[in-house]
């Protein structure tokens, strides 16, 4: 029976492969140390559970939400943005919360996407970026992930070659999978850009507080002069307080955007639920000391990881910011590509990781490794991982010519 035209658009979803491997390792009793999924294992702070827990039993708070976001929660994260960024946001007009920063995307895209509609997105990249447009009908440009200069070039030749031209470019500093970092004068040259050739901007924001920097926090696109005009930034709860199951993200920016946004959500949910929602509001209102604290723990784990790794043989560059590192595929495996890397790991060292070239084809160089595991679980990983390295040639002599590689 043939496939549904939309299901022939998506590609057998990579990390599925990942998965079923894990889970029937795990069966057997295997100790997998799961560093794949960006899944937060850090609990979420006592006051948002507890305010979760107040508005649970209130009667009322059962039925419909609101789809747009609950006038509190929209004004909380008008708040952050004026806090965090110095960005005046109107919560009526230029605010909607999401269910999660995934959906947010992807319903943007069913808003504004045109069939053929072609829309440049970043290679290597999470999936919703790219994807999120194929399912509606558009078009996919790719464009350097790194933010330099020839992802600069790689807009222009996007605006002079594409038919027809680019109706938007996605943007995701701290970026997953990469852990790339972008300053304000990269957004400026973006909104500039964006503005001169009628293109819009949707900027992926999900990791604006995991920086290991102090002195350089993430910005927002939308502290550019006129960046409101073209650009709408997608944030997220997930991560910033540990809130992933719990579904909340926003969007803001161009009220426009905004309000296409807002009018398809109408059709398609009522909102998160209230409790949920209220429970977001007392995070962005309430006391911050908690995102220290989560952001002292990755950088822990991150620095635990890169020289745990290290010393393995196994060296993995250190990132600046999100809650993943992206790492080089060692040179004597280089040939199998990430897929059958990443099973090589589960297999033979009990360790899970991401293959890049579940973010785009420019990723099958490289694995995603996720802060996702405390510490003292990290070194054993290495320790694995170690161990594995120290035995290939004789393990492995089956599987692929090491030693001609070396």
């Amino acid at each position: 029976m043939d496939e549904f035209h939309k299901i022939r658009r998506l590609p057998p979803y990579v990390f599925e492969e990942v998965n079923r491997l894990k889970a029937g390792a795990r069966a057997q009793g295997a100790d997998i140390i799961d560093l794949g999924m960006g899944n937060p294992d850090l609990p979420t702070p006592q006051h948002i559970l507890d305010k979760l827990v107040e508005t649970v039993a209130k009667p009322r708070t059962n039925r419909y939400s609101a789809s747009r976001g609950i006038p509190g929660l929209r004004r909380a994260q008008a708040a952050y943005y004026a806090r965090r960024f110095g960005v005046k946001l109107d919560p009526d007009r230029q605010v909607v919360a999401t269910l999660g920063s995934k959906e947010g995307f992807a319903n943007m895209a069913q808003a504004i996407t045109a069939p053929g509609d072609v829309v440049l997105v970043p290679n290597p990249s999470y999936p919703i970026h790219a994807f999120g447009f194929l399912m509606v009908g558009g078009a996919i440009r790719h464009v350097p992930a790194e933010p330099g200069p020839e992802f600069f070039h790689a807009l222009e030749r996007a605006v002079h070659h594409s038919i027809p031209k680019p109706i938007a470019v996605i943007l995701c500093y701290p970026a997953n999978p990469t852990a790339y970092v972008a300053d304000l004068d990269f957004y400026r040259d973006v909104v500039a850009f964006a503005r001169k050739n009628g293109v819009f901007v949707l900027s992926d924001l999900a990791y604006s507080e995991v920086y290991f920097d102090d002195a350089s926090p993430p910005p927002s696109v939308l502290q550019v002069p006129g960046a409101m005009d073209v650009a709408v930034e997608f944030t997220s709860m997930s991560k910033t307080f540990s809130m992933a199951g719990l579904r909340m993200g926003f969007a803001v920016g161009n009220e426009r955007l905004i309000a296409a946004l807002s009018r398809v959500k109408s059709y398609l949910d009522y909102g998160a639920y209230t409790p949920i929602q209220v429970a977001a509001s007392a995070a962005l209102n309430g006391p911050q000391d908690c995102i220290a604290e989560m952001r002292a723990t990755y950088k822990r784990r991150r620095d635990c990881m890169v020289e745990s790794f290290g010393r393995a043989g196994w060296p993995v560059p250190p990132p600046q910011a999100s809650m993943f590192a992206w790492a080089p595929i060692p040179e004597r495996f280089r040939d199998l590509g990430s897929l059958e890397f990443s099973k090589l790991l589960i297999e033979k060292a009990d360790v899970a990781v991401a293959p890049g070239i579940g973010f785009g084809e420019h990723g099958d160089g490289y694995v995603r490794i996720a802060l996702v595991e405390n510490e003292q679980r990290i070194r054993q990983a290495a320790r694995n991982i170690a161990r594995f390295l120290a035995s290939a040639d004789e393990t492995l002599h089956n599987v692929v010519p090491i030693s001609a590689t070396r």
